[in-house]
């Protein structure tokens, strides 16, 4: 990888590890910067994955359905904390790419603050809604106990999963995606090594996995809070200069919790498609599971370029170059859609064997093939869904992006399955539900970029 020079004058002395993404060839800075946040979301699927294999294995049907069952709750709470940390990442990028160290200050030492509270806020509020949050869902008896211990264990503990979160943010924000891969990758080997430690040694069953996850989420994080507080660069955390400042709090929620709530309900509407998929019976199931499953490893490519363009977009307006800022968003457009028609041949042509990896019973390989060639070249749309909602994030406008998203995959999507099924009763039908929701919002993001002027808006916050 090429050495990416930092340009701030009061710094220029230190080897530094982030990345000033307001020089230099476009196409490079956002594959360095994407490249790292890609080999970190693989290892966190595989890291996942590895949970499920353990409790699924050697702690039994109830622990696995429990894991399973809770996923949703721990994935709504968490995607819309995640928001909020793109909202921090923001306001942190623009004030790195307009190198106004005082404000870049502010707001990592706010940002942290709103934290620490978030992670006493977050503990409190899941250890007590546990039992209602379980009854909510219709948990089977069988399963209650062991879902109750898990997720009790593992919202006593989430505030080392949002420091981690959040401190990883900050350095993504002043371009360092490195130093978060390499806390991912502690965490995860960590979080194996433990697994097998509590369950096979120790006996603990779902508690034990419950406790391995926590104890390395605090472990990533106080590596995280260690490499700000020790930092020799302008980004680094000052203790006692923690506190909240309130129009800092105000920008950061302004692009924060429009993402945040759009990620927290698109991932809850998602339990809606699976009811749809669940009347066709165990077959269909675990067709559609698998091919879930190798979607979601497409996906993320296109989430990381994503997220580079969300960074490249903050860094070069905080720099007030526009152009710049939209010629990054096209070029990253590019890449995506590179990758998203790579990845579709590949999965079309080969789908059978990589179905049958997960499972290989013949209906469920028939099923499972069936949604994967019904839906891969539609994750092309995906690209627009993801680059063009990042750019605008970065610019600020976070507002706009939530709610096509949300009335593209909830109100959309459950208008669609709510007709379609009752046209035909086929599985393809459920199945499309997916691309027909990604149609949509490509779509509408394409036309709104194009054409509502937010463009013209940004070069004359520039000439200002």
């Amino acid at each position: 990888m090429h050495h990416i020079h930092l340009h701030i004058h009061s710094h220029a002395h230190t080897r530094s590890t982030s990345m000033d993404m307001t020089s230099g060839s476009i196409a490079r800075l956002l594959l360095a910067f994407a490249f790292p946040l890609l080999l970190g979301n693989l290892f966190q699927q595989l890291y996942n994955t590895v949970d499920v294999l353990v409790v699924g294995n050697f702690v039994g049907k109830e622990a696995l359905a429990a894991v399973g069952s809770t996923t949703v709750i721990v994935n709504t709470l968490v995607l819309f904390f995640n928001g909020v940390s793109i909202g921090a990442g923001v306001v942190i990028g623009q004030n790195y790419g307009a190198h106004d160290e005082k404000q870049l200050h502010l707001a990592i030492e706010t940002t942290m603050a709103i934290t620490f509270l978030c992670g006493v806020l977050f503990t409190f509020i899941g250890v007590s809604m546990v039992p209602f949050m379980l009854r909510f869902m219709s948990t089977p008896e069988d399963v209650l106990p062991s879902a109750s211990v898990y997720l009790r264990i593992y919202f006593s503990g989430i505030a080392g999963l949002l420091i981690y979160n959040m401190g990883s943010g900050i350095l993504r924000a002043v371009g360092d995606t490195r130093r978060p891969l390499y806390f991912l990758c502690f965490s995860s080997v960590t979080n194996i090594v433990l697994d097998l430690v509590f369950v096979l040694v120790f006996h603990q069953g779902i508690a034990g996995v419950a406790y391995a996850t926590i104890i390395s989420q605090f472990l990533s994080a106080l590596l995280v809070l260690a490499y700000l507080t020790f930092s020799r660069d302008i980004y680094r955390l000052v203790w006692k200069e923690l506190r909240v400042e309130r129009s800092i709090l105000r920008q950061i929620l302004v692009i924060g919790l429009p993402a945040g709530i759009q990620s927290a309900l698109t991932c809850f509407s998602n339990v809606f498609v699976q009811s749809y998929i669940n009347s066709f019976g165990a077959s269909c199931m675990a067709g559609w599971s698998c091919y879930t499953k190798v979607d979601q490893f497409l996906m993320l490519p296109l989430q990381s370029m994503g997220q580079s363009a969300t960074t490249f977009v903050s860094q070069n307006i905080g720099a007030r170059n526009v152009a710049r800022a939209k010629k990054g968003a096209y070029t990253a457009l590019a890449i995506a859609f590179i990758i998203a028609l790579t990845g579709a041949v590949i999965l079309w042509t080969f789908a059978p064997p990589i179905i049958a990896v997960f499972n290989k019973d013949p209906s469920v390989v028939e099923f499972g093939v069936l949604f994967m060639r019904l839906c891969v070249f539609f994750m092309t749309f995906c690209c627009f869904n993801q680059v063009i909602a990042g750019a605008l994030r970065g610019a600020g406008n976070a507002k706009v992006p939530m709610i096509i998203m949300l009335y593209s995959f909830v109100l959309f999507r459950q208008i669609y399955l709510f007709i379609a099924t009752r046209i035909s009763g086929h599985p393809a039908i459920v199945g499309f539900g997916y691309p027909a929701g990604w149609m949509m919002c490509g779509t509408s993001l394409i036309l709104y970029y194009r054409f509502s002027g937010w463009e013209k808006r940004m070069y004359r916050m520039q000439k200002e």
